[in-house]
């Protein structure tokens, strides 16, 4: 309207006004160029024209004045790359890994309350495949189901330098159904694990991501592929032993479901006071120490309804050897001894992730000898995250399933 105004303001003034000779029209003009938009838009990464742009790159940019902005990314082509917004508002990522050796366009695009938009454009050119890639890898596959307590691990097939591991880390995102605030914390230079702040709320669905395809990773390394899980957790199955009344109350959902009586560690191999959660179940196993502790003291006994708690060989299992003792003395080697009857029912009723906690025995558990993330303090664990931890306003809780635990070779009972 505003232009359409000044044009009719602009022919009526020519028609009562002409030159000296009353019949060449005035030269004068007015009013028919349009403001310039209020907003304005920059890309800063990939520069324009840059070359050998890791197949990760988002599209990094600042708008000014913008109520409404949009980001499209295309290939030589003119097909579009999907991509979102990251959590911090400036870049755009695109949904996986872009083609090695491809040029592509992106364009920003903001618009102002004045409904104009304004654009900014960088034509880029990707770098060609890296000879040198790092596998990313998890322990879970999709549709596995895990009990409440079961972090979420990602390992790599090599060392992830400490100033990599934050851009790395920016790549990785969790998804719970319902929403539940978490972290991921760095074990080693090689593995990285989530957990939430309490227990997974039972049937929660869980999706996790790692855009590590094109990733740098340090002295010229480069993430293979991305790579994603879908898993889900099962009911809150959740274990309590007390050394004291030498007894496991096991709970599901939050109600007691089975007291059920212990043999614990003897005072010369006791078991771990902590919390930790099954790593595996094996229906059958041998126990073989002699490894370890000699032809004097080991032993090679055969074992049902073997459930790992620790790397160091911490199990419960079927003990009928000891069903005489348990509820009333510590006979074990540091495992939980239950018998066969309740082995088998602990066997049906539990699944990898479910938690135990130990309590009163002569020896703390230690950290890294097994899963053992809930062995920490909330506080500590955030301590071991690359990214400053900030509380979510919505909570948003993030591999091929070749992460196969390596049993230790001295499992005690």
């Amino acid at each position: 309207m505003f232009a359409a105004g000044l044009l009719a303001v602009a022919l009526a003034f020519t028609s009562a006004c002409t030159d000296g000779d009353g019949d060449k029209p005035s030269s004068w003009q007015g009013g028919d160029k349009a403001p310039a938009p209020k907003a304005a838009a920059t890309i800063s990464e990939p520069a324009a024209d840059a070359k050998d742009v890791p197949a990760s790159t988002g599209i990094t940019f600042t708008t000014k004045d913008a109520v409404k902005t949009a980001v499209e990314l295309k290939d030589a082509a003119g097909k579009a790359v999907e991509g979102t917004l990251a959590a911090d508002g400036k870049t755009w990522l695109p949904a996986g890994a872009l083609e090695y050796g491809t040029a592509y366009t992106a364009t920003v695009t903001a618009t102002g309350d004045d409904d104009r938009p304004a654009t900014a454009t960088s034509t880029f050119t990707t770098m060609a495949k890296p000879n040198n890639q790092v596998r990313v890898t998890s322990f879970l596959g999709d549709n596995q189901v895990v009990g409440v307590g079961m972090p979420l691990i990602v390992k790599f097939s090599r060392n992830i330098p400490e100033d990599y591991r934050d851009d790395v880390q920016r790549r990785m995102t969790v998804t719970s159904t319902p929403a539940q605030e978490g972290i991921w914390h760095w074990v080693s230079p090689t593995e990285v694990r989530y957990r939430p702040k309490e227990f997974w709320k039972a049937d929660s669905k869980i999706s996790y991501r790692v855009q590590a395809g094109g990733l740098p990773m340090g002295e010229g390394w480069y993430g293979r592929a991305d790579l994603s899980v879908d898993v889900k957790i099962g009911a809150a199955v959740v274990m309590t032993v007390d050394n004291k009344t030498k007894r496991m109350t096991v709970t599901r959902n939050g109600s007691v479901v089975k007291t059920i009586p212990v043999s614990l560690g003897k005072k010369s191999t006791p078991s771990s006071s902590g919390t930790m959660v099954v790593i595996e179940k094996l229906r059958k196993t041998v126990f073989d120490t002699f490894e370890e502790l000699g032809p004097e003291e080991g032993y090679r006994t055969k074992i049902d309804f073997a459930q790992r708690l620790t790397w160091g060989g911490e199990f419960i299992h079927a003990a009928p050897w000891s069903e005489g003792q348990q509820g009333s003395v510590n006979v074990s080697h540091g495992c939980v001894n239950v018998s066969m009857a309740n082995g088998d029912w602990l066997f049906k009723n539990t699944q990898i992730g479910d938690p135990i906690t130990v309590k009163g025995t002569e020896r703390k558990l230690q950290n890294g000898n097994g899963w053992t993330d809930w062995n920490m303090s909330w506080d500590e664990y955030v301590k071991g995250s690359a990214l400053p931890y900030e509380p979510p306003a919505d909570p948003d809780t993030t591999p091929t399933p070749d992460g196969a635990v390596t049993p230790s070779p001295t499992p005690t009972a």
